[in-house]
């Protein structure tokens, strides 16, 4: 209904034809998709790099966790600024920018000589730039659609998951025929020569964001979404990202380390990474699908609920072929979480604040990452196992999943009509 208001306000006042779920939307879509792909690599190079820069600074494992918190979290600060920026001047140029400053931080990561050098390359260029290629995209994309808003959403969120899975064992095996440093100047030119002309396909600004429909789509809200003021709503949102990604963080970002502790090896932790994001975009994919049907609050606690249950599976098993299953699974299980917030907070939003309002809720999910990420480290460094790192992350998603359910429980806001 609310987009039903918005499309007669646009045409009242004289804006251009909608263009929402149209050839060029599609178009736009799949553009970001591999814009979002090809950036992500900014998140889970780091990873797969992780047992290589501990070894080359000699340093501990809580440690060589941090240049991976630090990416997250620039990476979420990076997201506001991105997706403000994109609220006020369109997505067009967050991209461009995203993109020159990512291929600079890898070029400059590659010439470090001390472990602070290389946390300082990572969070302040690799991962505030890698955040253009995140939230701001999900929230531009989910301008564009209405019907099918949820698969869009999700289409794009499977960016990082595509990154995840293509990623990893390419980085493993450079950084095992190269090296560490030069794998990382390969990524700074490759990923500089593929995303610039993708950027392109952006310079078209959706109608959703001009003033003239501002005033049509606020009259359709409530002043008080789900029974709350939508500060009280924002911060609700803002903490259960954070607890269903600290959760979400100790098999993603330690599953490499935690096989080579095993005495499997590092490659294949790296290819079970590789397998859980591949299985993470047929999650998002079907969630997207769910979405659409039964809403972001549904579909929110239905993938907290699956990923409580795979966090748990991966305490009694350690074998190489059960942790491949349970990798997978784990992918499987919870790749909707992420997007169901993107659709709730475009269900529950003005369109005119999707950049910022999706950015600052995607920010808590990365530095949910960050912190679930580093706070394994610590957990290992002090029990020298990662059993009670997992307990910690099932804590964390109980969270999250209370969280959801509260939310499911409050009645939904009044719709105006016109």
């Amino acid at each position: 209904m609310t987009d039903s208001v918005v499309g007669i306000g646009s045409r009242l006042a004289g804006a251009p034809r909608d263009v929402r779920e149209s050839g060029y939307a599609w178009t736009r879509l799949f553009a970001a998709l591999l814009l979002s792909s090809i950036g992500g690599v900014g998140m889970w190079s780091v990873i797969v790099a992780l047992p290589a820069i501990q070894a080359e600074f000699g340093v501990a494992r809580s440690a060589a966790s941090l240049p991976y918190a630090a990416t997250m979290i620039c990476f979420g600060f990076g997201g506001i600024l991105m997706g403000r920026l994109s609220d006020r001047l369109g997505i067009m140029m967050p991209a461009v920018g995203g993109t020159v400053a990512l291929g600079l931080g890898y070029a400059l990561a590659s010439q470090v000589t001390t472990l602070g050098q290389f946390i300082a390359a990572q969070g302040l260029l690799v991962g505030v730039a890698s955040s253009a290629t995140f939230a701001p995209l999900i929230a531009d994309i989910s301008l564009w659609f209405t019907r099918r808003r949820g698969m869009a959403v999700a289409i794009i969120a499977s960016g990082s998951y595509v990154a995840g899975t293509i990623w990893p064992p390419v980085v493993q095996r450079f950084i095992e025929s190269a090296g560490w440093r030069a794998t990382y100047l390969g990524i700074a030119v490759f990923c500089v020569a593929t995303m610039l002309p993708l950027t392109l396909a952006l310079r078209r600004r959706s109608p959703l964001t001009e003033p003239a429909t501002a005033s049509f789509a606020m009259a359709s809200r409530s002043p008080l979404p789900l029974g709350m003021s939508p500060a009280a709503l924002q911060t609700v949102l803002v903490i259960a990202g954070l607890s269903c990604c600290v959760a979400m963080s100790m098999p993603q970002v330690h599953i490499v380390a935690y096989c080579h502790d095993l005495g499997h090896g590092a490659a294949r932790g790296a290819q079970m990474l590789s397998l859980m994001f591949g299985f993470g975009v047929v999650s998002r994919l079907a969630s997207g699908w769910i979405c659409d049907r039964i809403g972001g609050r549904r579909t929110l606690l239905l993938g907290s609920s699956l990923q409580a249950l795979a966090l748990t599976l991966f305490l009694p098993f350690k074998g190489l072929a059960s942790l491949y299953i349970v990798s997978a699974l784990f992918g499987l299980f919870q790749g909707g979480i992420v997007p169901a917030y993107a659709v709730i907070v475009r269900e529950f939003f003005p369109a005119q604040e999707a950049g910022v309002r999706v950015s600052t809720v995607l920010m808590a999910t990365v530095f949910g990452m960050a912190l679930g990420g580093w706070v394994t480290g610590v957990i290992f460094d002090i029990t020298g196992s990662y059993q009670t790192a997992f307990l910690n992350g099932i804590l964390w998603n109980l969270l999250n999943l209370g969280i959801a359910a509260a939310l499911l429980m409050r009645p939904a806001r009044p719709v105006a009509r016109i």
